[in-house]
């Protein structure tokens, strides 16, 4: 895991032996492995659909900005990432 600063030119990804998903009978995206499930919440499921690899955080935030008419998020998503990259569910390359 790298120790570098997660920021705007940060970009996430699933981390190893984790899938994200849609499950239906939840209603929520879950993040799948191989001891079990994690659901994840409404913003939670919204920040790691657009976590691939390709885009930045700051695209992450622009995209989650437009997408529900709001500004401001970028310590939000910055934060989430953060935590998720300390319980390994994402990756995250400069």
């Amino acid at each position: 895991m790298s120790a570098e600063a997660v920021e705007g030119a940060s970009r996430p990804s699933i981390g190893h032996g984790f899938r994200l998903q849609w499950e239906a009978v939840q209603n929520a995206y879950v993040l799948l492995f191989p001891e079990g499930m994690i659901k994840l919440n409404g913003s939670a499921g919204e920040i790691m659909k657009r976590c691939t690899g390709l885009s930045t955080i700051a695209e992450i935030t622009a995209d989650l900005e437009r997408t529900f008419e709001t500004s401001g998020l970028a310590h939000d998503v910055i934060a989430f990432v953060e935590m998720a990259r300390g319980k390994q569910w994402l990756s995250v390359s400069a």
